[in-house]
């Protein structure tokens, strides 16, 4: 039986500010430009403004672009464009600079981190703040057996609250998430079937490297097989990140819930993030007020996923890489957003408008 109680992220998430909210939504009335012109910005100003509890909003100033990177076990049967247990692989290609969400990240100005949390590599082949959260080595094959043990899954929920907790203490102000793994879109695409009741073939996408119709085959049956898996213990959230999730996943729903009880924003990524916020939502429902959804990946687990939260990606630019390149690339909107509903001028008040006073009319000139 575990020992941590999901039930308390409950009570200790509250939405963000709605007063402050409000506040906001009143100075853009005021504003030089009519309100709707600048479109989704307004709204992603007062969001900002409400979870920050502050009007006008302050600056973007010190994001970071957080990775929880694992290998998982399906991979094995030919489900991903990778070979199985190459995730170690792409996190030495991010910390070496040469991804994508490398590249945005050094242009952006966000530093990346990334936490192993089952990478199937050895540990002394990447840096020790790397490698100090991870659970195991792979996790497992979800369509035969348990991701994780139940005291792994728990192991991996608090090693992400605890990753949330040293971002907020060390001032991030917004968080890009995103995953490195082989294979990991396959139980995030089981999660989202599970928890909206669909079937394998419904949420069953290409990966982040498009692949053929016969891995998509082998994937969407896999999905089924850890279907029938998961639906046992839909009542049990940590059970079901222990029987069909993973390590990089569990840690990614504690991160998600934490960062909702710190009151730091997020940005979610591709179709796995999206499924740990799905299982966030089932025990927090007001957790996803804290979260945006950076880019639509092309998943139809994500779209699934996000309409159950009604969360409307602010991208769309066809991007599948993963890694959070997607949502890194909605960073610089956030910012505009805030820079714009705080330095925007008010409208000049004209002369008695400001005491309520009503003018009079001027009697016409008859020239008499």
């Amino acid at each position: 039986m575990s020992s941590l109680n999901l039930d308390d992220f409950t009570d200790l998430i509250e939405r963000p500010d709605g007063g402050v909210r409000r506040a906001a939504e009143e100075r853009r009335e005021r504003r030089v430009v009519p309100p709707g012109a600048l479109g989704r910005l307004d709204d992603l100003g007062e969001w900002l403004a409400a979870a920050q509890g502050t009007v006008p909003v302050r600056p973007v100033e010190r994001p970071r672009v957080v990775l929880f990177a694992g290998d998982h076990g399906v991979a094995e049967l030919g489900v991903s464009a990778r070979p199985a247990g190459g995730a170690g692989q792409l996190v030495r290609a991010v910390l070496e600079g040469g991804r994508p969400v490398s590249v945005l990240a050094r242009r952006l100005g966000a530093p990346v981190r990334v936490v192993d949390m089952a990478l199937d590599c050895a540990p002394e082949t990447l840096p020790a703040d790397v490698v100090r959260h991870r659970v195991r080595r792979g996790s497992g094959r979800v369509d035969i057996e348990d991701a994780l043990t139940l005291d792994e899954a728990e192991a991996a929920f608090r090693a992400g609250m605890a990753v949330a907790d040293e971002e907020a203490d060390s001032g991030t102000d917004l968080v890009v998430l995103g995953d490195v793994s082989v294979g990991g879109t396959t139980p995030a695409a089981v999660l989202v079937a599970a928890l909206c009741g669909t079937d394998a073939s419904v949420v069953t996408g290409r990966g982040g490297e498009p692949i053929d119709d016969l891995a998509w085959m082998r994937k969407c049956a896999a999905i089924r097989d850890a279907l029938r898996r998961a639906r046992p213990v839909l009542g049990d959230q940590l059970q079901l990140l222990a029987t069909v999730g993973g390590a990089d996943l569990a840690a990614m729903t504690g991160f998600l819930l934490q960062c909702a009880v710190r009151k730091l924003p997020v940005v979610l990524d591709g179709v796995v993030s999206a499924a740990c916020a799905l299982v966030g939502q089932r025990v927090a429902f007001r957790a996803p007020d804290w979260w945006l959804a950076g880019q639509a990946s092309g998943e139809p687990g994500q779209a699934k996923a996000l309409d159950r939260m009604a969360l409307e990606p602010l991208l769309d630019h066809g991007l599948t890489v993963g890694e959070g390149a997607g949502a890194l690339l909605a960073l610089p909107l956030v910012q505009a957003a805030a820079a714009l509903a705080a330095e925007l001028p008010e409208r000049p008040e004209r002369s008695g408008e400001a005491a309520g006073e009503e003018t009079e009319p001027e009697a016409a000139d008859t020239g008499s």
